[in-house]
């Protein structure tokens, strides 16, 4: 200050600040859906606000648990799962939202909380490859672990999360209004069965390239990485029957280096238009309600917001509350 001057060191501080705020870390989870989340969104966000939004990925609650822990964080914004994003608010790990009163209104209220607010909501739905099955797929939970009827293996995702486990209780004869709370036991025994057949995927574009490959003729998966393949040409189509649906979420690790700048992207990214070029590009549905009305027929078709008849939402609250004990269960089955 003696060399400078307080009204410049104020000045120099100023702009170190600015510059800090004029980039920010993005982080998802690959593939089409990350694509489509830059083009949609973090592309026309930057050109709107000179904010260079950095790609990162895939999410991964350790290392955002272990970020916020050490005080070093690197990521801005992070697409998550909705029981992630519970158990991270209630450990202290996110910073609020901020999202002003007129944007939240605009957001369907499943998907908004103080500290979280939706990406997007999708459903798991059965898909096959055609070439495989060619007349009478498979639709239902119970076809998919009907290896006699519908040979091959099943793709399922790897990590500790609703849908595998109520596959395997639907599939089972478990009424959906009766999935909750889980019973491990049957649910075990049920995969149990088809053990053997299982190959596990860890991020959409590996469900993806399996499906496509014919390494799984059939997989339970994230229906807008179903539609991707669909759209590219890839003969593979997917049943709604028993689809299992809730959410994404957007949330801000506690101590994010350009909190500011993350504030404003969410606000753009669940804005009306936003999702709406999205859920058209992915098939995901968007969380805004004034979404639809920006969108044509076609793509509505293609939502799970489109076969609500046959949803079956996955209960978030309860996954939040017991998501570490079902995790010890899950993972020592999945390597014993």
């Amino acid at each position: 200050m003696r060399r400078f001057g307080l009204g410049l060191c104020l000045a120099l501080g100023t702009a170190v600040a600015a510059q800090a705020q004029s980039s920010m870390v993005f982080t998802s989870w690959g593939g089409t859906t990350q694509q489509a989340q830059q083009k949609d969104w973090a592309d026309p966000f930057s050109k709107a606000t000179g904010i260079k939004v950095l790609q990162d990925g895939p999410t991964d609650y350790g290392k955002f648990k272990a970020m916020v822990q050490s005080g070093n964080v690197s990521w801005d914004v992070v697409d998550v799962e909705g029981d992630f994003a519970q158990a991270a608010a209630k450990a202290g790990l996110l910073a609020p939202i901020n999202l002003p009163a007129s944007d939240s209104a605009q957001i369907d209220p499943r998907f908004l909380t103080p500290d979280a607010v939706g990406s997007f909501y999708y459903s798991f739905v059965i898909a096959y490859n055609k070439n495989k099955f060619k007349s009478d797929p498979p639709k239902t939970m119970a076809d998919l672990f009907n290896v006699k009827k519908f040979p091959g293996k099943r793709c399922f995702y790897k990590w500790s999360f609703a849908g595998v486990l109520e596959a395997a209780l639907l599939a089972d004869g478990v009424k959906p209004d009766q999935l909750y709370p889980l019973d491990l036991n049957r649910a075990f025994k049920k995969l149990d069965t088809i053990k053997k057949d299982i190959v596990w995927w860890s991020t959409g574009a590996q469900s993806q390239q399996q499906l496509a490959s014919g390494q799984c003729p059939i997989s339970l998966m994230w229906n807008g990485r179903v539609q991707a393949l669909e759209d590219s040409g890839v003969p593979v189509a997917m049943s709604w029957d028993d689809n299992l649906t809730t959410g994404d979420m957007l949330v801000i690790p506690k101590g994010a280096p350009n909190i500011a700048a993350a504030r404003k992207f969410i606000a753009y990214a669940t804005s009306a238009e936003a999702q709406a070029k999205f859920a058209t590009a992915t098939g995901y549905a968007p969380v805004n309600k004034g979404s639809a009305a920006l969108m044509g027929k076609k793509a509505l078709a293609d939502l799970p917001s489109a076969h609500a008849a046959t949803h079956i939402n996955l209960n978030m609250d309860y996954w939040a509350a017991h998501r570490d004990e079902i995790a010890n269960r899950w993972y020592a089955w999945q390597t014993k």
